[in-house]
């Protein structure tokens, strides 16, 4: 009795119109010109072993190998999407396996670098801002974006002590500007934290229910940088502004880490807001405190332009 492979061979020869088939796809094969590269910088190859192997030469063929046309028309449409056919031999024998491509490998980089970035109820575009995409058309942003820029260049020389303090008025890209260095840093693999200050005293205080406070501090404390948006924004407590503030402050500046600022206050309005507590009792010693210890982490940078959302 003979084997289904005989069997088949047989059926082949016997059939034109599979035979007229076959050697189109044979001649289209033997036409694609990294197949014929791969054959020619193997000797071991032989006719016999390329014949034998043809359907492995066909599937190579058959998908997307240039990354280029990713991702429109690209692996997306692979047996593996995602993924380029990759030719390896051993002996005489052809190995087809798949490996992924330049676009996969830049969408998993990005989402690794997006990981790096955690944030605390900040919007989507924020978290993708760039500093090339920075609007530039004011002069009165110019001295900011050059501080950004010759800071988004020092860090590959490590991360400096202090951080940024961005203030100006309403509207004028002040948050833009946090995510845009958040970008910076992720991009060479250093974790960053950014959080919006009113939704971060809420979040805190929700904690209580579930007794996480501490483990949500000591995280604020630890990030190698921390990124707080829009402070002064919100009242705060007594308790808030000295046990939490300011102890994640005091932690950051004893161990050289940098905090980074928004705000629509200066650091002397910045001071008067905090001395008030949610009561309405003036307490302008501990307000001070918490200046110094931001002066000591950031360092000033006006922003001075027109309302962008009212354009």
């Amino acid at each position: 009795m003979e084997s289904i492979e005989q069997s088949l061979k047989k059926w082949m020869n016997e059939n034109e119109s599979f035979q007229e088939v076959y050697q189109k796809m044979k001649q289209e094969v033997l036409k694609d010109p990294d197949v014929v590269a791969f054959i020619q910088a193997h000797e071991e190859l032989d006719q016999q072993a390329v014949d034998r192997q043809l359907m492995k030469l066909y599937e190579f063929h058959s998908q997307n190998k240039d990354c280029g046309n990713c991702p429109d028309k690209g692996c997306k449409n692979n047996i593996l999407p995602g993924y380029k056919p990759k030719l390896e031999v051993v002996g005489d024998t052809i190995h087809l396996t798949y490996e992924k491509c330049l676009y996969t490998l830049q969408q998993e980089a990005q989402k690794k670098r997006h990981a790096k970035v955690k944030s605390l109820y900040m919007p989507k575009d924020i978290l993708e801002a760039k500093i090339t995409a920075i609007d530039s058309s004011s002069p009165d942003r110019h001295d900011a974006i050059k501080r950004v820029v010759r800071y988004a260049q020092s860090i590959d020389q490590g991360v400096s002590e202090k951080g940024l303090y961005f203030h100006g008025p309403f509207g004028v890209g002040k948050t833009y500007f946090l995510g845009a260095l958040a970008n910076e840093f992720a991009d060479r693999n250093i974790e960053t934290m950014l959080i919006y200050m009113p939704e971060f005293v809420r979040e805190i205080k929700s904690s209580f229910k579930d007794d996480s406070v501490s483990e949500k501090v000591e995280a604020f404390k630890k990030v190698k940088v921390l990124m707080i948006d829009d402070i002064g924004a919100e009242s705060l407590s007594s308790w808030f502004r000295d046990e939490v503030l300011g102890s994640i402050l005091q932690y950051r500046m004893m161990e050289g880490l940098p905090v980074f600022f928004s705000s629509n206050y200066d650091l002397r309005q910045l001071e008067k807001h905090l001395a008030q507590n949610s009561k309405g009792d003036i307490e302008e010693l501990k307000a001070g405190r918490i200046i110094e210890r931001i002066k000591q982490v950031s360092s000033p940078v006006l922003i001075d332009a027109e309302n962008r959302r009212e354009n």
